[in-house]
């Protein structure tokens, strides 16, 4: 059995049925598929630097493109390699849409920038902001790459397969991006 055809049998044997009742237009295996996988896209947007108060719609947007799509998926890889896609151009998206208006907001004066801040939800604030501007300096592939790997625990192979490239690329991204993260978090601002 070739090594496609044996990850076929495995993402079929595993999301295969839920899926094939979710193209079907089944409500509940739409409601289990977005019970199992919600926490996995919601951590790995925020891994990705979404902000608290984009989580939910930015990983509602992420289920929608999943349910315009999923004709379309041909089980040739795991589901959540198509999920980790579809949440890296929603992270992209939003930041190019946060920029954006962030530019417009600045040239018109409408809000100071402190104010456009949310404050952080999470218990260890500095902590989690430390990591967050760590990770923030990171190019878009390194930190996709690093979150992949690092805070995500998916295979250097599944990487390559999200983000298009080949397995030696990916080494070489997470290589440098260990760096980049370790000198960004041990430098205090």
């Amino acid at each position: 059995m070739s090594s496609i055809a044996r990850g076929l049998e495995l993402s079929r044997s595993f999301d295969g049925p839920l899926l094939e009742a979710c193209v079907e237009g089944d409500a509940q295996a739409w409601r289990e598929l977005h019970r199992r996988y919600f926490p996995v896209v919601v951590a790995f947007l925020r891994r990705l630097g979404m902000r608290e108060r984009d989580l939910d719609d930015s990983a509602q947007n992420v289920f929608l493109q999943v349910h315009r799509s999923l004709r379309s998926f041909r089980f040739e890889s795991e589901l959540s390699t198509w999920l980790y896609r579809f949440c890296i151009s929603e992270a992209r998206n939003v930041r190019r849409r946060a920029r954006v208006f962030g530019a417009v907001v600045r040239v018109l004066s409408l809000a100071p920038l402190d104010q456009q801040l949310s404050a952080p939800s999470l218990c260890d604030a500095a902590a989690r902001e430390r990591i967050d501007r760590a990770l923030s300096v990171l190019p878009e592939h390194e930190r996709a790459t690093f979150v992949l790997y690092e805070l995500q625990g998916v295979p250097g192979k599944q990487i390559a397969d999200i983000l298009r490239c080949t397995e030696a690329t990916v080494w070489r991204r997470l290589h440098d991006a260990r760096k980049a993260f370790r000198l960004a978090y041990e430098t205090r601002t």
